[in-house]
């Protein structure tokens, strides 16, 4: 009986703890600007409109 008594114990107490959650609020517009922020970044998008900047011709070294 005593063996039954510690495992229903413990079977409670995993049981109790399983049902914990936490949550976390962040602000959503907090969240949604650093969200495209993130997208901007990653993609490197551009504006409508933004011409791409011509690549510079790299420069011969000079021979010696």
């Amino acid at each position: 009986m005593k063996i039954l008594s510690m495992v229903m114990a413990v079977l409670l107490a995993a049981t109790v703890s399983a049902c914990v959650t936490i949550n976390i609020y962040f602000p959503a517009a907090a969240a949604e600007k650093a969200a495209d922020k993130i997208i901007d970044e990653v993609w490197q998008l551009k504006k409508p409109g933004d011409v791409p900047a011509p690549a510079k011709p790299a420069k011969p070294e000079e021979q010696k």
